[in-house]
């Protein structure tokens, strides 16, 4: 399965999974997953439990092997603004 296809099916399991207002997943030199997610889940959490919750529906994709490497970005509303605003 190429990553496309893994990103195809893993959208909706994490949409699905955490209460969000953007969720953007892509690809990087179609060698890792890039996962954006922007939720007011997120609000007080440290930044291992943010990443704790994305990974969780998507455990066994990275169980038997479909995904080994994945760069995650779970942001508040506010950190996604100040985000843009700084362009990192």
């Amino acid at each position: 399965m190429n990553l496309d296809e893994i990103i195809e099916k893993i959208t909706p399991l994490i949409a699905d999974a955490i209460e969000h207002e953007e969720l953007v997943i892509g690809h990087e030199d179609n060698y890792y997953l890039t996962i954006t997610i922007v939720s007011n889940t997120f609000d007080g959490l440290r930044p291992v439990k943010r990443q704790q919750m994305v990974y969780q529906p998507i455990n066994e994709f990275i169980a038997d092997g479909s995904i080994h490497a994945v760069k995650i970005k779970a942001m508040t509303p506010k950190e996604w603004r100040l985000h843009k605003k700084l362009n990192f």
